[in-house]
């Protein structure tokens, strides 16, 4: 880019931006088509007022959310990925991508911990009554001296594992919350915080639990996702790309001409790298932040990024030859906090959806049988078949013998009975994930309490599941809805409720947005209410205005550690 240009992209006003190509200037640019990205444009296209543009690296939408194909016809996504949804806005940008009804499948979750050969129903905590008699009464010991010892605490707990300590006691954390999060989150729970729990991890209620345990029940049922959805054909990622597919083709530029490689924020200029640049307005970034700050070239975030941490995920795919067997059975996802495999979750993942793997019909041949011997034919064979996704953590703190994973992981599936040692392999998968888990560490809040309005005072929202580094709201609705809020807080300055307050949008039905909502630009601007009539959102002028802030974004890989 020439001198002439460069000054000109700096000199250059919000509201000017329109009557540039628009091509090479928009009001709001987007990096990332994950399900933030994509809520962002989305948003961006619902209200059609300022000008805007996506880009990602990828040749298809999704992100962290979407699924591959192996060349055997076995769909895995990148780690659990279910829908439920705390948003009507997201419903209905998910509706209106795949309406049909026989776009989905409705499931009830069969969830269970795999304890002492035991299937333990999900949440552990609300079950120990099915537990070994001298586990209960050390699990029971333990949630009766914690009740105790809450009732006069006149502290918050200081780190996850005195939050464990404090809800469960002694006999649950060391039979299963300690080893199971170790394993989910490759650090000890010392090490992290508490306060993204929320919905996320079950408080046992002593009552309960002893009644369980005295009539002998059980408890299910806890959770947002009691109830999810699936799309009946290509997977968590098919979604995405339908969401995309709604999107106007030229405000799109996936794969190798959409990847950023510069954002200069005091320019509000990102190079692109075939050479193209974009000056823009305001940034909407959802790459993860530690990527962007590398990205940016700014020595003071880069520093300030170093105190976030992440896990790497490895998703290992097993497809298997033959009925699924009634010990498996409709079970969804399966946890495992014991030493004996590798993964801490199993999903079922040929019962989400009869598409998830090849129809029966298909003929493939034995790769190998799962105790590693040879199979007595090379010829192929028709199925039926049933598959298996795996998810394995690591970090420094928990290390993972990367070339033998798969092995390992086939031989856990033995070992914990979901497998047997004679089964057909007739396809796997292993891919692995830089950024897995954004860790909730004890250094977290004070380090996004100040990059992340450092950011926003240059006129970059950072967000999504490492984009805003909050896994309380990284599923796909929070996800989406980050993007969709950080466009209304660009157009008008609304509150960004999913980002800063992530109880509250968790504890009801969140149903002020809906797609049939309308806008108006052209004239004055109108309130709008729930029953979808306009809302106060500014005209193309104002919007021009309020879009006038600095911003910018970017990606690397070294910004950021690996829990240590």
């Amino acid at each position: 880019m020439d001198s002439v240009h460069d000054a000109y992209c700096i000199a250059i006003r919000p509201a000017d931006l329109a009557i540039l190509p628009s091509s090479s200037n928009v009001d709001v640019l987007v990096i990332g088509a994950g399900p933030t990205g994509l809520g962002a444009a989305k948003r961006l296209n619902h209200i059609n007022g300022p000008s805007w543009l996506i880009l990602d690296s990828n040749d298809k939408a999704g992100g962290l959310a979407s699924t591959d194909v192996t060349p055997e016809g076995f769909l895995y996504d990148v780690g659990g990925h279910v829908i439920f949804s705390h948003y009507k806005y997201f419903d209905d940008c998910i509706d209106e991508a795949l309406p049909k009804e026989d776009d989905w499948y409705t499931h009830q979750r069969i969830s269970y911990v795999r304890y002492k050969e035991l299937w333990v129903p999900y949440p552990f905590q609300n079950n120990i009554s099915m537990l070994p008699k001298e586990d209960q009464v050390k699990c029971m010991e333990g949630l009766i001296d914690a009740a105790m010892e809450c009732r006069v605490a006149n502290t918050k707990p200081k780190d996850f594992d005195e939050w464990i300590l404090r809800m469960c006691g002694e006999g649950l954390a060391d039979a299963f919350m300690r080893p199971y999060n170790y394993k989910v989150w490759a650090v000890p729970t010392t090490k992290m915080q508490c306060q993204w729990l929320g919905e996320r991890v079950a408080a046992p209620d002593v009552k309960t639990v002893v009644k369980n345990v005295i009539l002998n029940k059980t408890a299910g049922g806890w959770g947002p996702n009691a109830t999810f959805r699936f799309p009946a054909r290509d997977g968590t990622g098919g979604i995405w790309i339908a969401v995309s597919d709604t999107l106007p083709e030229e405000k799109k530029r996936y794969g190798k001409k959409g990847e950023v490689t510069k954002v200069d924020a005091k320019s509000k200029i990102v190079t692109l790298s075939d050479g193209t640049t974009i000056c823009y307005g305001n940034l909407v970034n959802t790459m993860a932040v530690d990527h962007l700050v590398e990205k940016m070239g700014d020595e003071e975030l880069i520093s300030l990024s170093k105190g976030l941490y992440y896990s790497s995920t490895h998703v290992i795919g097993v497809g298997v030859r033959g009925e699924r067997p009634e010990r498996i059975g409709d079970k969804c996802w399966l946890y495992f906090p014991e030493d004996n495999c590798p993964f801490y979750r199993a999903t079922i993942f040929s019962n989400y959806s009869p598409y998830n793997q090849p129809q029966a019909d298909v003929k493939l041949p034995t790769l190998y049988l799962a105790d590693g011997t040879k199979a007595s034919s090379d010829e192929a064979k028709e199925g039926p078949y049933w598959s298996i996704m795996l998810e394995v953590s690591q970090s420094t703190m928990k290390p993972v013998d990367e070339e033998n994973l798969l092995k390992d992981c086939i031989q856990g599936l033995i070992n914990t009975d979901m497998i047997k040692p004679r089964d057909e392999i007739v396809s796997t998968y292993h891919r692995k994930f830089d950024h897995g888990y954004p860790t909730p560490a004890l250094e977290r809040e004070g380090v996004l309490k100040q990059l992340l309005p450092k950011l926003q005072d240059m006129g970059i929202h950072s967000r999504g599941r490492f984009g805003s580094w909050r896994y309380e709201v990284g599923n796909q609705d929070h996800s989406f809805m980050l993007g969709v809020e950080a466009v209304d807080n660009i157009v008008n300055g609304a509150v960004e409720l999913t980002l800063n307050y992530p109880d509250f949008v968790n504890s009801r039905q969140n149903t002020e947005r809906r797609l049939a909502q309308t806008f108006n630009f052209a004239s004055s601007p109108v309130p709008v209410a729930a029953n979808g009539t306009a809302k106060e959102i500014p005209s193309r002028d104002r919007a021009s205005s309020k879009v006038s802030v600095s911003a910018n974004g970017g990606h690397s890989r070294k910004s950021s550690k690996q829990v240590k």
